[in-house]
C-alpha cells in the first residue's frame, strides 16, 4: 500500500538529467566510475560501454565479454578495476586504464546473475543459477578451496542464487535466491571463511532478487518479486520494516554513501529514493518507459544511474530531488557531525584569565564624550604610593596589610612631569613655593632638560596646619630675580631656587592632578597603576 505522502508528491514529474543510448539490448547494470564524469553499462548485448555523463556519448569501443550477455558488473573500492558476471558461467575482472581483461574466473556451470567485492578489495563474490555462491581471490586469480553450496544437509539451500553481498567486515556473506516448492523465500547468512550457516531471515513470500547492506554493518536490506522491500536488523536477525510502495518485482536496491537515502529499480517502471532514517518515500517515483533493471549512486550520492529495458541509461539529479522535496540534509553525514561535537566535548573548557592591568572600577567616569577640550580631576588616594607608606603612614595605615610595588615613588615623579600646562596641587612633607627664574635668550625650561639632577628627599615641615600646601609659581620679571635668602631651602633642581614655605603637610604625601583629560588618565592607567591592580592577585 502506497503512503499518503507518495500519493500527494506523485504529480510533480521528475526529468532526467541525461540520456545513453547505444545498447542494442536491455541493460542490467550501471555503474559510476573515479572521477564523476563517466559511467559504465553492462547489457545483454554481450558489451560493456562507458560513458561521458555530461555529453551521454559513449567513450571509445565497446568492451566485448565473449558471446554472451553481461548480467552483473561491480566496481574495486580503489576504483581501478571492474568485475563482471556472464551468461556464460565466467566471472571476470577488468582493467579500467586499459579496457582489457585481467582474469577469467570459471568453475560456475550456469549464469552468474550478482558480483560483489569485499571491502578490503581482495576477494570477489559471485552468485549463480547453478545453486552456489563463490569467492575469488583477487591477488593470485585463483577460486576459494570450497563453494559455499550444501553446506549442511538438513538444510534447504538456494536452487538459484540471484543476490549475494559481503558484510562491511567481510566475516559474513547473504545470499537470496529462489527455491522450488516453498512457500516461504528465505535469506541465508553464512560465515564468510567457514561457509557454516549462521541464520536464516524468513520474511518474503517469493524469491529474493537483491541485497544490500549498510557500511555500519547493523541493517541488510533486501529486495523480492514479492514487490517488496525489507530490512533486518543484523544483531539480532529480525525483519525491522516492509516497504511495499512498489507494484513490481523489485530487481535492484542501492544504498547512498552516507546510509541515509536507498534507492530501488522495479518492473513497475520505476526507481525510488526511499529515506532510510524513517523508512519513507523521498518525492514521486521516478518513471521510465519500461521496466527498471539497476540502480547505483555516484560517490557523493548526488547523482543516480539507473538501467532501463529500453536499452538506455539515465542520469537522476538526487540533489534536486532531495531540494524540492525539502530534505536536502539527507545529503549530509549525521555521523561527521556528531563526531566533531564528541571531539569538542573531550576539550577541557577555555580558561580566560582576566588581563592583568585592569581598568579601575570608576575610572573613566565623569568624562564627556568629547575628549578634546574635557578636563576632569583625578586624584590618587594618599598612602597608596611607596614613599607616602615609607615616610607618612597614618594610625589607619597601622591596619594596612597589602604589599606595595616598589615603582610607586618613580611614578609619582612621572606625575610631576607629565601634565606641565595643567594645575597641580602637591601635598607632602616639606611643602615648598618653587619659583622660576627667567633668563633672557634661554628657554623656560633650559635648567630642568639639561641640567637634571638626582632628587633627595624632601625635609620635613614643621607642623601645624591642616590645609594642604599650594604650589606658588612666581610670574618672571623683565630682570632676573634671587630666591629669597631668609627661606628654608630644599636641593635645587636644575638652577631653578626654591622657597620653603611655612604651612604644614598631612600625614601622607599625595598628587592631585586637577583637569585631566582621557589620555591624562589612559597613561595613568599604563605607567601609575595602583597597587590594588599590581598585587598580583587581579
Amino acid at each position: 500500500m502506497a503512503s499518503p505522502i507518495s500519493k500527494m508528491k506523485e504529480t510533480s514529474a521528475i526529468t532526467h538529467r541525461q540520456k545513453f543510448e547505444g545498447h542494442t539490448d536491455r541493460i542490467w547494470g550501471a555503474i559510476h566510475l573515479p572521477g564523476g564524469q563517466r559511467i559504465m553499462t553492462c547489457s545483454d548485448d554481450h558489451s560493456l560501454r562507458v560513458w561521458n555523463t555530461k555529453s551521454g556519448k559513449q567513450i571509445g569501443e565497446d568492451w566485448q565479454d565473449g558471446k554472451s550477455g553481461v548480467w552483473s558488473i561491480a566496481l574495486s573500492p580503489d576504483g581501478k578495476k571492474v568485475v563482471s558476471g556472464s551468461y556464460d558461467g565466467a566471472v571476470r575482472l577488468w582493467d579500467i586504464e586499459t579496457c582489457k581483461v585481467i582474469t577469467e574466473w570459471t568453475g560456475h556451470t550456469r549464469g552468474v546473475e550478482c558480483v560483489r567485492w569485499s571491502r578490503d578489495g581482495r576477494r570477489v563474490l559471485s552468485g549463480s543459477n547453478d545453486g552456489t555462491a563463490r569467492q575469488w581471490e583477487v591477488e593470485n586469480g585463483e577460486t576459494m578451496p570450497e563453494p559455499i553450496e550444501n553446506i549442511i544437509a538438513s538444510i534447504k539451500t538456494h536452487e538459484e542464487v540471484w543476490a549475494v553481498v559481503y558484510s562491511p567486515d567481510t566475516t559474513l556473506i547473504a545470499t537470496g535466491g529462489w527455491a522450488q516448492d516453498v512457500d516461504v523465500y528465505s535469506i541465508k547468512i553464512l560465515d564468510a571463511k567457514t561457509g557454516k550457516l549462521v541464520a536464516t531471515l524468513k520474511g518474503h513470500t517469493d524469491m529474493v532478487r537483491c541485497l544490500a547492506w549498510t557500511k555500519d554493518g547493523q541493517t541488510l536490506i533486501s529486495g523480492s518479486h514479492d514487490c517488496s522491500i525489507r530490512t533486518w536488523n543484523t544483531t539480532k536477525w529480525e525483519q525491522t520494516a516492509v516497504l511495499d510502495d512498489h507494484t513490481g518485482i523489485v530487481y535492484a536496491i542501492a544504498i547512498s554513501p552516507n546510509d541515509r537515502i536507498m534507492a530501488s529499480a522495479s518492473s513497475d517502471k520505476t526507481a525510488r529514493l526511499w529515506n532510510l532514517d524513517n523508512g519513507k518515500p523521498i518525492s514521486s517515483p521516478i518513471q521510465h518507459a519500461e521496466q527498471v533493471l539497476c540502480v547505483s549512486f555516484s560517490a557523493g550520492g548526488k547523482q543516480l544511474a539507473t538501467g532501463c529495458e529500453d536499452k538506455n541509461a539515465y542520469i537522476w539529479d538526487v540533489a534536486a530531488i532531495l531540494r524540492e522535496a525539502g530534505l536536502d540534509d539527507l545529503l549530509s553525514d549525521p555521523k561527521a557531525k556528531k563526531s566533531a561535537l564528541q571531539v569538542n566535548a573531550t576539550h577541557p573548557p577555555i580558561q580566560v584569565r582576566p588581563p592583568v592591568n585592569r581598568v579601575p572600577q570608576g575610572f573613566f567616569d565623569g568624562v564627556p564624550p568629547s575628549h578634546s577640550s574635557a578636563r576632569s580631576r583625578v586624584s590618587t588616594p594618599p598612602g597608596t604610593t611607596f614613599i607616602g607608606r615609607l615616610f607618612g603612614r597614618s594610625s589607619s595605615d597601622a591596619q594596612d596589610t597589602s604589599p606595595s610595588s616598589p615603582l610607586d615613588w618613580v611614578r609619582n615623579l612621572q606625575k610631576q612631569h607629565r601634565q606641565s600646562g595643567e594645575g597641580i596641587e602637591l601635598q607632602g612633607r616639606s611643602p615648598t613655593a618653587v619659583e622660576v627664574p627667567y633668563a633672557k635668550g634661554k628657554r623656560r625650561n633650559a635648567c630642568a632638560r639639561e641640567n637634571r639632577k638626582r632628587l633627595l628627599p624632601l625635609k620635613n615641615p614643621t607642623a601645624g596646619s591642616s590645609q594642604p600646601p599650594k604650589l606658588n609659581v612666581v610670574k618672571p620679571s623683565s630682570q632676573p630675580q634671587a630666591a629669597d635668602s631668609s627661606s628654608s631651602t630644599t636641593p635645587a633642581i636644575g638652577n631653578a631656587t626654591t622657597t620653603t614655605g611655612t604651612t604644614s603637610m598631612p600625614s601622607r604625601p599625595d598628587i592631585t592632578i586637577k583637569q585631566a583629560g582621557i589620555w591624562t588618565r589612559f597613561w595613568l592607567l599604563i605607567c601609575c597603576a595602583s597597587t590594588e591592580h599590581t598585587d598580583g592577585h587581579h
